[in-house]
């Protein structure tokens, strides 16, 4: 494998009042067709920091308004050769602060409001159904975990840093 790029990017978690987790199927690449949190990468020709990134995806992709201390950063993820195209750097946000209804649908794909079981029979990228969900059922309030995955053939994964 040669030279890949190098994306950072966040995926915030937003519930609704009821607790149901606020997906996205994705309408392009990566993760075309499958369910996933919400977010983008950062802005880094602005200096966009992952706090401002995810403030700003909320705000753009559901009309949610939040601030920084909506958020709570509790993972950060290192993707090596992610879907053999490139890697990633991720932080992972829980949002405090509750929708009321579905977003409607934007360019990047359809909403849809899922309670944890039903998200285990979705079409999710493997990524998230190995690691992401199990990291924030265990972190989601509180804690940070740090881990790296190595993507390029079977996904394999290590904890680097986990903490309460």
């Amino acid at each position: 494998m040669g030279e890949l790029p190098f994306k950072i990017s966040v995926l915030v978690f937003v519930r609704d009042v009821r607790g149901r987790h606020l997906l996205i199927s994705r309408a392009k690449e990566p993760n075309k067709g499958l369910w996933s949190p919400i977010g983008g990468k950062l802005e880094m020709a602005k200096g966009e920091s992952p706090f401002e990134c995810a403030v700003r995806e909320v705000g753009e992709e559901i009309g949610l308004h939040i601030c920084e201390s909506d958020l709570h950063l509790f993972s950060m993820v290192s993707e090596k050769g992610y879907e053999g195209s490139s890697h990633w750097l991720m932080f992972l946000f829980d949002c405090g602060k509750r929708i009321c209804e579905l977003p409607k649908s934007i360019i990047e794909g359809k909403f849809g409001l899922f309670s944890e079981s039903e998200i285990d029979s979705l079409e999710i990228p493997e990524t998230d159904r190995k690691i992401f969900w199990s990291i924030w059922k265990k972190r989601c309030e509180s804690g940070f975990t740090v881990l790296r995955a190595d993507c390029r053939e079977t996904l394999k994964y290590f904890i680097e840093e986990d903490s309460q």
